[in-house]
């Protein structure tokens, strides 16, 4: 099977699967005798070859006998739901080969599509190309059928909008529009000029709020990225009504521009220079990741050697996607993280996920309790009549509850608490992010001191292994101050 040119590997059979043995939830099997030896004690799990909407043109399956591929090829991902960012499955045991218009997976029941009251709704999905290759006799690496999949999806991308379909709902390339533009950056406490917008996410999508395009799951979305310029061009856009948004990898927050952007067939929009304005109160004190929406940069264990994927010892880069990472925070740390601003380093000291810990109970049952994370910080003044802001960015949530608190853990009230958030589940998913939030959090000066300075971040929801949350970026910034 062969998700991309990193993700390749031998597969187990569907019988193997059956005849393993099963892990904390249906879809995860240790295979304990498989017609393969080679893939014996490793684990299988569709969830582990997931993929970004983005990242998601070409993968299927390699057969030695007969050499042949059977490819799922997606020229475009104008009709998945979700935008860009939404995981989701790919290829996995069986053999089984899929094209995921849309689901709920690493999102929750916010992105379950939903009808009432007689809405009417129509879209067309796909099409999508079934590309079937085999070799020639004289060709013996097998892995040529890859190579060949992938010049194919480029031949697909290119040819669409697709010019064949009768279809009076599909819209043809002549019947599309374009819009283009470009998006700077304001942030004056890191430039007094505006910043390029370099490798920006930028799309249109159903007329919504700021952000909403990671919910919405009835309309068509259209996206590309900025040049090293900031400049952008959003191609084959069918008729309607958008909003246009954006995200900047090194900066928290989301783009909406105000004013809807009409398109119509053979339209070419071209919007006024667009200005981001970064979310800011004050200048930085201490950051800890970096702002790009996963929680990749962070700390990732080795999994147990019994629960092993191969394919992830090698790719160390997509390690998080090892089966049992969520009880590794319980084997690495005997007393809960406590992160030092100056001498930690998020790379090796921030776990990528707040996580429960685990314990067995007087009947040696298997149970969690929650976790308290600590960030240590000095300051070498504090303006008690100033308010400080934190910005706090979340990779993925699930079923959690965050309370922040600054210099007293006991205290009955958190400082600030997100309520109950998230069902993305990436925890158990194998995933590095889910729904992204950000919250600007108002910080009293009186609740700081001069000298050393404790966060304490809580994950207050215990119940089970999956329950918490991945940091994407936390920076604390100062008072306000005049800028010129």
């Amino acid at each position: 099977m062969a998700v991309s040119d990193e993700r390749q590997r031998i597969m187990p059979t569907a019988h193997d699967r059956e005849m393993g043995q099963p892990l904390d939830y249906k879809e995860a099997v240790l295979l304990t005798n498989p017609t393969n030896s080679f893939i014996k004690g490793e684990v299988d799990d569709k969830y582990q070859y997931s993929c970004d909407n983005k990242e998601n043109r070409v993968h299927g399956w390699i057969s030695q006998t007969p050499r042949t591929g059977f490819w799922m090829i997606t020229p475009s991902d104008e009709f998945r739901t979700g935008g860009p960012a939404k995981q989701d499955l790919t290829s996995h045991t069986g053999p089984i080969n899929l094209n995921m218009f849309f689901s709920t997976h690493y999102a929750g029941e916010v992105l379950a599509m939903k009808f009432r009251d007689g809405e009417p709704w129509r879209k067309v999905f796909g099409p999508v190309f079934v590309y079937i290759n085999s070799l020639s006799p004289d060709v013996q690496d097998t892995l040529t059928l890859w190579a060949d999949a992938k010049e194919q999806m480029f031949i697909e991308t290119e040819n669409w909008p697709y010019t064949f379909p009768l279809s009076e709902d599909f819209a043809r390339p002549d019947q599309r529009g374009v819009v283009s533009g470009r998006l700077l950056v304001r942030d004056s406490y890191v430039s007094e000029s505006l910043i390029i917008a370099n490798s920006a996410f930028i799309g249109l999508a159903a007329p919504g709020e700021v952000g909403s395009w990671q919910l919405e799951n009835k309309a068509c979305q259209f996206w590309t990225q900025t040049d090293s310029e900031g400049y952008f061009l959003i191609k084959n856009v069918i008729l309607g009504n958008y909003s246009l948004y954006a995200w900047i990898p090194g900066y928290v927050g989301d783009y909406m521009y105000d004013p809807f952007i009409i398109v119509t067939p053979g339209s070419s929009e071209r919007v006024e220079t667009l200005i981001y304005d970064a979310p800011r109160n004050g200048p930085t004190l201490w950051e800890i990741g970096i702002p790009d929406r996963t929680a990749a940069e962070f700390f990732i264990p080795d999994a147990q050697p019994r629960l092993l994927n191969q394919l992830y010892v090698a790719n160390q880069q997509e390690r998080f996607r090892q089966y049992g990472l969520w009880d590794r925070y319980t084997e690495i740390y005997t007393d809960d993280l406590v992160f030092t601003v100056g001498s930690s380093s998020y790379q090796t000291d921030w776990f990528f996920a707040h996580l429960n810990r685990y314990f067995y109970n007087d009947d040696g049952n298997k149970t969690y309790a929650p976790t308290t994370w600590q960030v240590l910080f000095d300051l070498e003044d504090v303006d008690q009549s100033s308010n400080y802001t934190l910005q706090l960015a979340l990779a993925s949530a699930h079923e959690a509850e965050l309370q922040v608190r600054f210099n007293d853990p006991e205290t009955d009230a958190p400082h600030y608490t997100t309520g109950l958030i998230g069902k993305d589940n990436a925890i158990a998913r194998h995933g590095i992010h889910g729904i992204y939030r950000l919250y600007t959090i108002n910080v009293p000066g009186s609740l700081l001191g001069i000298g050393t300075n404790v966060m304490y971040l809580k994950q207050t929801r215990g119940d089970g292994p999956f329950r918490g949350i991945m940091y994407d970026y936390i920076r604390l910034e100062g008072p306000p101050e005049e800028i010129y």
